[in-house]
């Protein structure tokens, strides 16, 4: 007879756990913090995608991110953390899958600037179908919806790749203190 293969979610240790859980606790931390009326769009971006990233980074579980997100969007919609109910666990998952596949075609992404960037902007840039979605469900006109995602979406892409920037150096450090190891098991 063939033994069960455990879950995916089984594998992790209860270190990696509890620090995915951190990580979603201090996305809604710092969301909850910056519901400031800065009149800034996509600022909470800046530390979405930090932390998103960083649960990616320092966990080698092929959907690190992606748990993180469900984790911190569960907990936003919960706490009603924005405008929208159950419409805010997609600003959450999306930039999260966007993170982790990103992970899976770069296996070292955490130790370049350039491609953590770029896993950010593309990331950050699924804010546009977020805003989109919600636009058109309450009726608004086409063109105005559309130039109210694009903006949304072009602020926290700035906001997305500007996190992204802390997130190699801090790995570094990380992994020259013996924390974290520097991975490949997926």
């Amino acid at each position: 007879m063939k033994q069960k293969k455990p879950l995916l979610i089984n594998r992790l240790s209860l270190k990696e756990s509890l620090f995915l859980g951190f990580c979603a606790v201090f996305i809604i931390v710092f969301r909850a913090a910056l519901r400031l009326h800065l009149h800034i769009p996509g600022h909470s971006m800046l530390f979405t995608i930090f932390f998103l990233m960083l649960a990616r980074g320092c966990v080698p579980y092929r959907f690190a991110a992606t748990w993180t997100g469900l984790i911190s969007g569960a907990m936003a919609v919960i706490l009603g953390l924005g405008k929208g109910g159950p419409l805010i666990l997609p600003k959450f998952i999306l930039p999260a899958i966007i993170i982790d596949i990103g992970a899976l075609l770069s296996p070292y992404w955490f130790s370049s600037y350039l491609i953590c960037m770029v896993i950010a902007a593309v990331a950050a840039s699924t804010k546009f179908f977020n805003i989109w979605l919600i636009d058109v469900l309450i009726g608004m006109d086409r063109t105005v919806t559309l130039q109210h995602a694009f903006i949304g979406s072009l602020f926290s892409c700035i906001f997305g790749m500007t996190g992204s920037l802390f997130v190699p150096p801090i790995m570094k450090k990380l992994n020259a203190h013996g924390i974290i190891d520097t991975h490949l098991r997926d």
